[in-house]
């Protein structure tokens, strides 16, 4: 019974400082102003989802034991991983052909799981021009190709069989290339780089309630210090979640090792966007097949989002999903898992 008290007692103090510093930080932002910034932080590469399985559900994954692949989303959930050693790896097809490439991986020890993660961004090659007098106006110089990566070590652990707690660091960067400001006496071009790093932390907890399979979870991505390019300050997209699951075969008459039918629900509040919405379900039979389906609004181009997954083939797991976004491409994402 005190082990209980304590586990209830020390979630709620976790999850009372998060509120308190969502609450501070999102009303701190409201009150400097009579509007909000919107659209107004830097590298947003690290918004978008890599996982295909968590992007076949809308990204409604807070509440969701996802093994190492959790340090991009909450990486409490790592704590409760079945695997002494988890891989995860990742193919994120974009709109404009960017393409992200991810990566993580956990181990178990007595004293919790530790994990590592990469994430590396390629935006492709652009033409670089520079204004000219002649009938164009302009003149090509060459081509440039930006660039953006973040590389970082994680934490969770199980204080009781209901409670955990993780944390992920990770060092930040984006490198724009280097652009031509201007031309030399010698009609040489003059560069400046424009490139910035920073450290970032992600923290998240999750609670089992106890109550079937109803978890709950509470996480906060991408605190980090204000930056600043040329004379331009911005922040990094700090995020906070509040995201629930159930499988709800729990309530009814189904067999649950036949079936199961995972109900995942997030609610968003982004530094520089309107809160969101993020409701997904996946049903998997047999433990073998899955099939997913979710949707995110309020949005301005991303909503449905639909995926497959396929169990312990050959000892993988093999995820792919489909989330449209408007009047953009599709954006697809191919993830496989393993583990010993």
């Amino acid at each position: 019974m005190k082990n209980r008290i304590t586990t209830l007692l020390s979630g709620f103090v976790l999850i009372g400082l998060v509120l308190s510093l969502m609450t501070a930080d999102l009303l701190g932002q409201e009150e400097s102003g009579t509007h909000r910034k919107l659209a107004q932080t830097g590298l947003k590469f690290l918004t978008v989802s890599v996982d295909a399985q968590a992007a076949g559900m809308a990204d409604a994954i807070s509440a969701q034991e996802t093994g190492a692949i959790a340090l991009f989303y909450n990486p409490a959930s790592m704590a409760w991983s079945q695997q002494m050693f988890g891989v995860a790896l990742s193919q994120t097809q974009f709109i404009a052909d960017v393409q992200y490439n991810a990566a993580a991986a956990s181990y178990r020890t007595p004293f919790g799981v530790f994990g590592v993660s990469g994430l590396m961004v390629d935006y492709g090659e652009f033409l670089e021009t520079i204004r000219a007098d002649n009938k164009l106006g302009y003149e090509d110089i060459g081509t440039y190709s930006p660039t953006a990566n973040a590389f970082g070590v994680g934490y969770a652990r199980a204080l009781t069989n209901r409670f955990a707690v993780g944390g992920h660091f990770k060092w930040v960067s984006q490198n724009l290339g280097k652009a031509t400001i201007e031309l030399d006496e010698a009609g040489d071009p003059v560069k400046n780089e424009y490139a910035k790093s920073v450290l970032a932390v992600d923290f998240g907890v999750m609670y089992n309630t106890g109550f079937r399979s109803l978890k709950l979870a509470m996480n906060a991505r991408n605190f980090s210090r204000e930056l600043t390019y040329a004379e331009e300050n911005f922040e990094l997209p700090l995020t906070f979640r509040i995201g629930l699951s159930m499988d709800l075969v729990d309530l009814l008459p189904m067999d649950a090792g036949m079936h199961s039918l995972l109900f995942s629900i997030d609610t968003e509040r982004p530094r520089d966007y309107y809160e969101n919405v993020k409701v997904g379900m996946e049903y998997t039979l047999m433990s073998m097949f899955s099939v997913r389906a979710g949707y995110i609004g309020p949005t301005d181009e991303q909503g449905l989002s639909a995926g497959i997954g396929l169990r312990n083939v050959a000892g993988f797991d093999i995820d792919y999903s489909y989330s449209d976004f408007g009047v953009f491409d599709a954006v697809n994402r191919f993830t496989i898992k393993f583990g010993l």
